[in-house]
């Protein structure tokens, strides 16, 4: 019996030890085990490491921590890189989406501002003469339409008017009877002089004050053909002028041109009747407002612009040709795949976006790009709508990526 009683207290003790261990002692490898740092690198130079904590020796900041766990083996990842949450933060990573928007873009040009061929008239004369009295006397004159410009003297029209002076004098005898039968012919004779006179560019006035008068017009007088300012004068008294001769350029500044200079890779958003707004430095807070007219064929070798016509009304005669200013053309609304511009790294001959792929893993992806407008950049392949990428931060990732290239080319 003494026997049996020491067997079951030590077995009594043990079971209890054992219970008491198992439901009050401190528990053992309970919960996740602590990760396992394989190094510490520098957050804003990745390529620097260290087998220990402390601080990066080339800008101060603390290193980080890698852990075993943030890398997964080459062949899942391809050319991604795995960036923790921890060193996201630190970096200022931030995300956009790949998204189709309505892209209104403008484009703006230098411009100067030109005459409007179509209003500029030339005046010369038909018959050769002398210059008498002058009226428009000075270039910038501002003359109206008929306004009289200069007097002539001409013997070949002066000897014309005679002429036709004969020839009415002789129509009328023949119709009063005094040459019977030479009524038609005298009417002839009147109407060739009469046309002689016009080809001389003789006007119906004056042709008629001849006819009543019954005497000849030795001082012609030359009229505005348009209103406009006189741009150019070669009529001085007494010179002698041909049909050759330009007496004056008359400019009409009521409409006028504006040529802009626009880029040959934005050449082909520009059209026929699009709307354009001109704003000048010489005329603070004034927009003026016209429409393309023309685009010229031809892009300047130098400049590697293309000249772009626009036409604008001119109230005021506010718009000087030769003055300088900007245009701005709306190039219309267009459903185009964007990106933020700060998710785009240019390096001249490539272009690279940064895709989240998920669990901190970020993808270099190459992307051809299209038209810059209002922040957003378009991208014409390379991604597609819906992808998660990099706005900010991916400056660091590219040196991370570029890093992990060059360390699987050295263990090759």
């Amino acid at each position: 019996m003494k026997i049996l009683l020491v067997v079951l207290l030590a077995g009594g003790a043990f079971v209890g030890g054992y219970g008491y261990g198992r439901w009050y002692g401190k528990p053992l490898n309970v919960g996740p085990a602590a990760r396992k740092v394989l190094y510490w690198v520098d957050p804003m130079h990745p390529w620097y490491k260290s087998d220990k904590p402390g601080i990066a020796p080339d800008c101060g900041m603390t290193l980080v921590a890698v852990y075993e766990g943030d890398r997964q083996p080459t062949a899942a990842l391809g050319n991604a890189v795995q960036v923790s949450p921890e060193k996201q933060q630190l970096i200022g990573v931030a995300f956009g989406t790949v998204a189709y928007e309505n892209v209104t873009s403008t484009l703006r040009a230098a411009a100067r501002v030109t005459l409007d061929e179509t209003r500029v008239s030339k005046v010369q004369t038909r018959i050769e003469g002398w210059v008498d009295q002058v009226f428009a006397d000075f270039t910038g004159k501002y003359v109206g339409k008929n306004a009289p410009l200069l007097t002539l003297y001409s013997p070949d029209a002066l000897a014309t008017e005679q002429e036709y002076l004969l020839a009415l004098r002789a129509a009328r005898m023949a119709h009063e009877g005094e040459m019977a039968g030479m009524d038609a012919n005298m009417d002839t004779l009147v109407e060739a002089a009469k046309k002689r006179l016009a080809l001389w560019d003789i006007s119906e006035t004056q042709i008629a004050e001849i006819g009543r008068t019954g005497k000849t017009i030795e001082h012609l007088t030359v009229y505005a053909p348009a209103s406009g300012f006189i741009t150019e004068r070669n009529a001085f008294p007494k010179q002698h002028v041909t049909p050759d001769t330009v007496l004056y350029t008359v400019a009409d500044l009521a409409g006028v041109w504006v040529l802009a200079d626009v880029f040959e890779y934005e050449a082909p958003n520009v059209r026929l009747g699009q709307a354009a707004k001109l704003t000048l430095e010489g005329v603070p807070g004034r927009v003026f407002y016209g429409r393309v007219s023309y685009i010229l064929p031809q892009v300047d070798p130098e400049t590697r612009t293309l000249k772009v016509r626009i036409a604008f009304d001119n109230p005021g005669n506010v718009l000087k040709p030769d003055m300088y200013g900007q245009v701005e053309l709306e190039t219309g609304g267009a459903r185009r795949l964007v990106v933020p511009q700060s998710a785009v790294l240019d390096s001249g001959d490539r272009q690279t976006v940064f895709v989240d792929r998920g669990n901190g893993n970020f993808e270099p992806r190459a992307v051809k790009t299209g038209e810059q407008t209002g922040g957003h950049v378009e991208i014409l392949s390379g991604l597609k709508a819906g992808e998660r990428i990099v706005t900010s931060g991916n400056f660091l990732l590219d040196s991370e990526s570029q890093l992990k290239a060059a360390t699987s080319g050295m263990d090759k």
